[in-house]
């Protein structure tokens, strides 16, 4: 059984840890947190779970998040939450209030998830977090290719060289 109340994330200053100081608000995972399209990834997590049988599942922002971290980081199952369990922006990211040192869940999460899910529809899933991911990098590119305006920097110099005859060199 899965329950899922639309994505709410919670600022940066509110969560907690147990160190004597706050993170960080330019760390790049807070960052990822703030673009990934929470709501619209958790319908593929959701469309295999029932909302009326079985044990509560675990949040969708966590699995969503950790499977991101897992392909992001190039881990292995165990790896990826090992990580996420020393990692407090990890588990912000996750969705979590809170630092934690015990595990978000189980590394056979991962396998019980793509048992679950259709070849097709754990690519549709992947395609999603990886456009996601893709969109968050050509974001970070393409705004420091660009000026204050918005204009892409350079283009003025790159359209006089297109103007410009070649030389012949014959």
């Amino acid at each position: 059984m899965i329950k899922y109340s639309f994505h709410s994330q919670l600022t940066i200053e509110e969560f907690k840890t147990p160190f004597e100081t706050n993170l960080s608000k330019e760390n790049r995972w807070v960052k990822l947190s703030e673009v990934i399209p929470w709501d619209h990834l958790a319908v593929y997590y959701m469309k295999t779970m029932s909302t009326e049988t079985g044990r509560t599942g675990v949040s969708p922002q966590t699995v969503i998040g950790a499977m991101i971290i897992k392909h992001k980081l190039k881990l292995s199952d165990v790896e990826t939450i090992e990580t996420i369990k020393e990692n407090p922006y990890m588990q912000f990211m996750l969705g979590l209030s809170e630092f934690q040192e015990a595990p978000v869940f189980d590394s056979s999460l991962f396998v019980t998830i793509r048992r679950r899910m259709s070849a097709e529809l754990f690519d549709q899933f992947n395609q999603e977090i990886i456009k996601c991911a893709e969109a968050r990098k050509d974001h970070g590119h393409n705004k420091r290719n660009r000026d204050e305006k918005g204009n892409p920097k350079n283009r003025g110099m790159l359209k006089e060289n297109s103007d410009k005859p070649k030389e012949d060199t014959t």
